[in-house]
């Protein structure tokens, strides 16, 4: 063989060599690496993590929020007109409201923003039998904080108004009397509910059941007009005009009064699931009742003097009422939805998907009040008792004003923005809430911090230098918030010797002693 030929061949064993004396050192490091593993993992148990710290305290409400809302913080300097109104009026409203809040079940939790904390302001009001209006303005100045609030994006809410309809009417059909007032029908199913529910939403879905288990939704306005559920036996009495209907429907109560000087009263018990439709918004699209113009007497103007346009009008509302008479007095106002009687003057009607009964707001503006186009100022704490299908809005209220023609009139005419401040509890202030908290935990003491001494990462110690056990220990003391149960980290794992001594360690601990 050449020589250049033998060199070639023997640069090439060595490579082998080489590349095969690698392999194998790498197979024997990972083989040794898996059996230090294997090796530990058996004899030194893994230290389970501490579980967590439990709080010692309940965990609170998140801050106040109400979706689509924004709102602003006042003093009560700021809040217009507020010197100028009744207070005590406000606060009989106000404890009537109470009787309904303390009767609920301690385990109801309301997930809305105002949530329980009507409570407390309201065990104090039970104690308090005040007779003296600066009394009760102190009541809600000390109880509760002003804010402003409206949608986002819109200074100011909006309110409407309603009353209590007094119609003639009759307890059986005649030719005259010949539009039925239904009460519920037995059929109608709403999910969660039971049929005989004695209070039922105002909102969702609403279903006619057949036999068992099929659900259809239930008939709408037109089809009931057209006498879906006549001759059940479902007629609470009967009226004149379809549109007295149609106006105790927008209501939501009313009195009947009969031939013999009788009178019965219904409230709303259940409705058909389809979403209200604001006749007097169609009027103003159609251009046949300018927007400036537009109210409840105009609405019924125009009705009477179109019945067939009426008729149309009325059906393009789907939604449709039922009743229930209650049991009240003429003296007796009408019964909101909190389940109380509500105050002309002072009870408003809400979104009660946003709004708990009982919150007061504070309504402050310039109202038609005297007549069509006066702009008497209005500055008036109202109470939430009530709520409405139409209601929609963190900043939307309906204005009750009472029973009869004259409170019909005023409230018809109500289609205007105005300043809302919520008065919000005290107890939802993030400085009254901070005060619920308690202390932190007790600090370490002084062997603790010498048996696990805690060192500034900024400062290098010098070991060995005298006082280092006292200066961890004045650190401790100084710090904000001390550990209360500082857990030592594991000892370090040994070494890893090189592959070779644990090699000769292995063989040594194999051979015959």
């Amino acid at each position: 063989m050449a020589p250049e030929a033998r060199i070639k061949a023997a640069l090439t064993n060595c490579a082998t060599a080489l590349c095969a004396g690698a392999v194998a050192l790498s197979s024997f490091s990972l083989g040794a690496e898996a059996a230090r593993r294997h090796h530990y993992s058996r004899s030194a148990p893994e230290i389970a993590a501490p579980p967590p710290r439990a709080l010692p305290y309940p965990q609170l409400a998140l801050p106040f929020e109400i979706p689509g809302a924004q709102y602003l913080p006042l003093a009560w300097s700021e809040v217009a007109g507020w010197s100028d109104d009744d207070h005590l009026a406000a606060y009989k409203a106000f404890r009537a409201s109470c009787k309904s809040i303390a009767a609920q079940q301690p385990a109801v939790v309301e997930p809305k923003a105002i949530g329980g904390s009507l409570g407390q302001p309201c065990k104090i009001a039970k104690s308090l039998d005040l007779s003296d209006e600066s009394k009760a303005k102190a009541f809600f100045e000390e109880h509760f904080s002003p804010l402003r609030i409206s949608r986002l994006g819109e200074a100011d809410g909006f309110v409407t108004g309603y009353y209590e309809p007094v119609l003639d009417g009759s307890h059986v059909q005649t030719d005259v009397y010949n539009v039925p007032v239904y009460r519920r029908p037995s059929n109608l199913f709403v999910r969660g509910f039971k049929q005989d529910a004695l209070s039922l939403p105002n909102k969702g879905p609403v279903y006619r059941k057949i036999g068992r288990r099929k659900l259809v939704p239930y008939y709408d306005r037109g089809e009931i007009e057209d006498g879906a559920i006549a001759g059940r036996g479902l007629e609470l009495c009967w009226l004149k005009d379809p549109t007295d209907l149609l106006f105790a429907q927008i209501q939501g109560s009313a009195r009947i009064k009969f031939d013999d000087g009788s009178t019965i009263r219904i409230n709303y018990d259940a409705y058909n699931g389809y979403p209200y439709t604001a006749v007097g918004r169609i009027l103003i699209e159609r251009g046949i009742i300018p927007k400036e113009e537009m109210s409840m007497q105009k609405i019924r103007e125009w009705m009477a003097q179109n019945p067939d346009g009426a008729k149309e009008l009325r059906r393009q509302n789907r939604s449709y009422i039922f009743f229930r008479q209650v049991n009240l007095s003429d003296k007796d106002e009408a019964v909101g939805a909190q389940g109380i009687p509500l105050t002309a003057g002072r009870s408003i009607a809400v979104d009660k998907s946003l709004h708990v009964y009982g919150t007061p707001f504070f309504i402050e503006g310039e109202l038609p009040i005297d007549s069509e186009k006066s702009k008497t100022p209005f500055h008036r704490l109202m109470i939430a008792q009530d709520t409405g299908s139409a209601i929609i809005g963190p900043a939307r209220a309906d204005l009750y004003f009472g029973a009869g023609q004259e409170a019909g009139r005023v409230s018809g005419r109500l289609r205007h923005n105005m300043h809302f401040v919520m008065l919000v509890p005290k107890s939802l202030d993030p400085v009254a809430r901070g005060s619920r908290l308690p202390l932190p935990d007790p600090r370490p003491s002084a062997k603790i911090a010498k048996l696990f001494p805690q060192s500034d990462p900024a400062k290098p110690v010098e070991s060995g230098k005298a006082g280092t056990a006292s200066a961890t220990v004045s650190q401790a003391r100084d710090a904000t918030v001390a550990v209360a149960s500082p857990v030592p980290l594991p000892e370090p794992r040994p070494a890893i010797k090189p592959a070779r001594e644990q090699r000769k360690h292995v063989r040594r601990r194999t051979s015959p002693q």
